[in-house]
């Protein structure tokens, strides 16, 4: 189970691509796993035949723990019983563990003792916040298998629930699903708070547009106001690193790569793929990986390296017409810019009003990490960044 973020405990096998005994290509799908900040398609590490799957689809496996083997032809998958887990122990010592000691998850909701069901059905009813009580087994001695439970599921999910129309009542979907858990957690965990500012976007506008004439690149990889914020934020961030530092372990912990997450829609939510070490890249750069990461969001391809170590997120909604919002962390990153739309306000410059392109930014940061005049301190460097960018962004 391969770690897909930090603080990433386990994962979710969603689908095998491959059936045990298949041939596999390095670099070719080879399953689908889910993590608390989406669904994410893993590849084939190397040539072989997949064998020895030890888990299945709806699996949650510890990161670390082996799911499969790729082997060469004629060779056998090792034993079971001689496969450790992470911490190097065997795996039936983890399980006599678990036994000893009581867990009150375990003692908290038991089923019955005169319900026969498979582990795999009683896990998957559990997910699906089924009672097995209500469900009619199908196997010998009325045993409840996975196919019961997932009967069970779609005669629920297919009956209006009251009050609601059938179309109302549809089930969220993964993607959504996730984004509402990890949402959820952060704003009733992390103690958030605002400030916000208006940037002078005149200079900004005027050197994306620069830049474009000059380079004449391919519409794919134009650079946009987006890239140059993400490279204007990259570089501010070096002179304030409690920004881009992390909350762990009940402790704060510097990051010493800055690593831009970069808020994107797709069709269920919202995802986060990151562009790494941002302050070091060019706008160019920058540009091309934006545009590719955007491209494998929305086709739901984005691959493991996409979705790690982001260490600080941008939220642009411009494109939306939005002239302000609030973004909400995503942990264990400190801190997120909204970005909102630039639009023509009367600004005074020079003590004479004057018509000026304007964008609000709002930073979102967790006091646990960031205070407010280290918050207030970023925001400004950055607004002078935006109104002076070739200072940072040389062409």
């Amino acid at each position: 189970m391969p770690a897909l973020e930090m603080a990433q405990e386990t994962g979710k096998l969603l689908a095998w691509r491959k059936k045990e005994g298949e041939n596999v290509t390095k670099g070719e799908p080879l399953l689908e796993i889910e993590t608390d900040k989406a669904v994410v398609e893993i590849e084939a590490p190397s040539d072989g035949i997949l064998a020895g799957i030890k888990s299945h689809e709806g699996a949650v496996v510890p990161v670390g723990e082996t799911i499969a083997w790729i082997v060469a032809p004629g060779e056998l998958p090792p034993a079971a019983s001689v496969v450790s887990a992470p911490s190097g122990r065997s795996k039936q010592e983890p399980a006599k563990t678990a036994a000893a000691a009581p867990t009150p998850t375990l003692a908290a909701s038991p089923a019955p003792i005169n319900i026969n069901i498979s582990p795999k059905a009683r896990r998957l009813a559990k997910e699906h916040g089924l009672d097995i009580a209500q469900i009619r087994g199908s196997g010998p001695d009325g045993t409840i298998s996975t196919d019961d439970v997932l009967a069970a599921k779609e005669a629920r999910d297919a009956a209006p629930k009251a009050g609601m129309s059938s179309s109302a009542a549809a089930a969220l979907t993964t993607i959504a699903r996730l984004m509402a858990e990890r949402t959820t957690k952060s704003w009733t965990t992390v103690p958030h708070f605002f400030v916000i500012r208006d940037a002078d976007a005149g200079a900004l506008l005027d050197l994306q547009k620069k830049i474009k004439s000059q380079s004449q690149p391919s519409p794919a990889v134009s650079p946009t106001i987006t890239d140059c914020l993400i490279a204007l934020v990259a570089r501010v961030l070096e002179r304030h690193p409690a920004l881009n530092a992390s909350w762990a372990n009940e402790t704060v912990r510097l990051n010493s790569s800055i690593n831009i997450s970069l808020a994107i829609a797709v069709p269920d939510g919202v995802v986060a793929p990151v562009i790494p070490n941002a302050n070091k890249a060019t706008l160019a750069e920058i540009a091309a990986q934006r545009a590719a990461v955007s491209e494998r969001a929305r086709a739901s391809r984005l691959l493991p390296a996409d979705l790690s170590g982001g260490t600080f997120t941008v939220s642009n909604l411009g494109m939306y017409k939005v002239d302000a919002f609030t973004a909400i962390i995503t942990p264990p990153q400190a801190a997120v810019l909204a970005v909102g739309a630039v639009s023509d306000r009367v600004l005074a410059v020079d003590g004479k009003p004057a018509v000026r392109p304007v964008m609000t930014l709002s930073l979102s940061s967790d006091h646990r990490v960031i205070d407010g005049a280290r918050a207030a301190a970023f925001l400004n460097d950055l607004v002078e960044a935006i109104r002076k960018p070739e200072e940072l962004l040389p062409l």
